[in-house]
């Protein structure tokens, strides 16, 4: 008997493991091969186990030594083994052998796949919990190109051999969703936890490709695994695709712009580059070594309770267009981003925030959690050297500015404020231009909105242009030419 799937409208049942992988292999036309290397062979075991496999599994395999392992599909560049790179290669290398050695013409309603996964699981000192890649190739009709499916786990779990149980289950959700549920990529995604728990695994990168998913876009189930709750960050590049943070961060130096960017306007960028200049001319950060993020909390991407995908791409799409690399998080406390960071990197860490937003970091109320209050969340947030970026406000009716020097926190905090900015971790932005104070997203919104002139000139390079082109943002060009 199954269960209901806990917030799915559709009272669907979810298929017990067997019942999964039975489907599989009682299906006379789908064919393929399990190669898994790290976490013993537990995926396929379910396989094996419910029974008609023969007809299912071309061939599985493990190769454990390192030797044997670049035998068979060759030395990565890096040396490295729990890689993407290494995944895609196994993967490939396994499709490759399964068109070479089944004849077409033997078995044309055949459809192949691979599935594999490179996994570390948790050390014996028990100092890191392991990670993982897990992948598929497969085609969803005989002859068709082949489809992809490839994500990044982390183990949570601090038993090895509960870690493989779990990835055991996640590789039959994979394979079943990927024959079964391809055509409704938001659901495969949400069943890949059917069965776990989410406090056992997390998934932090997931990127679809091939036929079957020519129309998802892989930036929006970024966002789906922020919503699922599978993972609390997610990171994309300028070209859309979305990169592990681990593999972007790992040692380098890590500058993070939070906003809502809606849109991107000049002062942002006069935000960015002015801090960018100063945390590099700090002395202890190389521009080769540096990663600048430009952060949106899920909070800042809801309207009226719910995220507005929409609006999220719009957003997506012009922080990109300017080449900028693209975080979207659950942290709503910057101390939680900042740990995050410091998960992947051991070097220094900067924050660009205007003067509203360091009050607020100062602001006791969001803390109430902590058991330690404000000072455990800021022995969180100072950590390691630390460095805040402070760009100045201006009064736009006085004119009076607003800096570190005269800023207005609570009246308890004041002692504490000034032990961080005479200790050096709170930084006025010194090059600022005064010629874009003025300038809010919310203004240029509305001006957009209301069909209002001026708002282009208050952006960056381009970026009027592209929210003209696609209408972004409630942008009417047929309406503006029309009165023009």
């Amino acid at each position: 008997m199954g269960v209901t799937l806990p917030g799915d409208n559709d009272f669907e049942s979810v298929p017990s493991l067997k019942s999964k992988s039975l489907r599989i292999n009682l299906n006379r036309n789908i064919y393929g091969t399990f190669a898994e290397i790290g976490a013993g062979q537990e995926t396929v075991r379910h396989f094996f186990r419910a029974g008609g496999a023969s007809g299912t599994i071309a061939k599985a395999m493990s190769a454990y030594d390192k030797d044997f392992s670049d035998a068979v599909y060759g030395v990565q560049d890096d040396g490295r083994y729990v890689t993407e790179a290494r995944l895609r290669r196994m993967l490939q290398h396994e499709s490759d052998l399964i068109e070479e050695r089944i004849a077409r013409d033997k078995h044309p309603e055949k459809m192949f796949f691979t599935y594999a996964n490179t996994v570390a699981t948790i050390d014996f000192a028990k100092k890191y919990k392991g990670h993982g890649w897990v992948g598929i190739k497969f085609q969803a009709a005989p002859l068709e190109e082949y489809s992809e499916i490839i994500l990044h786990v982390r183990f949570k779990e601090t038993d090895a051999r509960l870690q493989q149980i779990t990835l055991g289950i996640l590789g039959v959700n994979l394979i079943y969703g990927a024959f079964y549920k391809h055509d409704q990529p938001k659901k495969l995604l949400k069943y890949l936890y059917d069965h776990i728990d989410k406090d056992k695994i997390e998934i932090d990168m997931i990127n679809f490709d091939g036929p079957r998913f020519k129309q998802v876009d892989n930036r929006l189930m970024s966002l789906q695994l922020l919503r699922n709750e599978m993972t609390e960050a997610v990171m994309f590049g300028p070209d859309g695709k979305n990169i592990l943070s681990a593999r972007i961060l790992y040692k380098k130096n890590v500058l993070a712009l939070r906003g809502s960017f809606r849109p991107v306007t000049k002062v942002n960028m006069d935000m960015y580059e002015t801090a960018k200049a100063m945390f590099i001319k700090s002395g202890k950060v190389k521009e080769d070594k540096l990663e600048t993020i430009f952060e949106i909390t899920l909070s800042n991407l809801k309207a009226q309770g719910e995220i507005d995908e929409e609006d999220f791409m719009h957003r997506a799409e012009l922080l990109c267009s300017l080449g900028q690399t693209v975080m979207i998080s659950n942290f709503k406390e910057y101390y939680r981003l900042v740990e995050y960071f410091n998960n992947y990197t051991k070097e220094r860490i900067g924050l660009v925030m205007g003067v509203n937003n360091l009050v607020d970091i100062f602001d006791t109320k969001y803390y109430t959690h902590l058991s330690g209050g404000i000072l455990e969340a800021f022995g969180k947030l100072f950590f390691k050297d630390l460095r805040v970026y402070l760009y100045p406000m201006i009064d736009t009716e006085t004119g009076e500015l607003t800096t570190s020097d005269n800023i207005k926190v609570h009246p308890r905090m004041k002692e504490l404020y000034k032990f961080f900015k005479y200790n050096g971790r709170v930084i006025d932005i010194e090059d600022y231009n005064k010629d874009v104070m003025h300038i809010f997203s919310r203004e240029v919104l509305r001006m957009i909105a209301e069909g209002e002139d001026g708002w282009r000139e208050m952006l960056p390079p381009g970026i009027a242009e592209l929210i003209e082109e696609q209408n972004l943002f409630g942008c009417n060009t047929v309406d503006m030419l029309g009165t023009s």
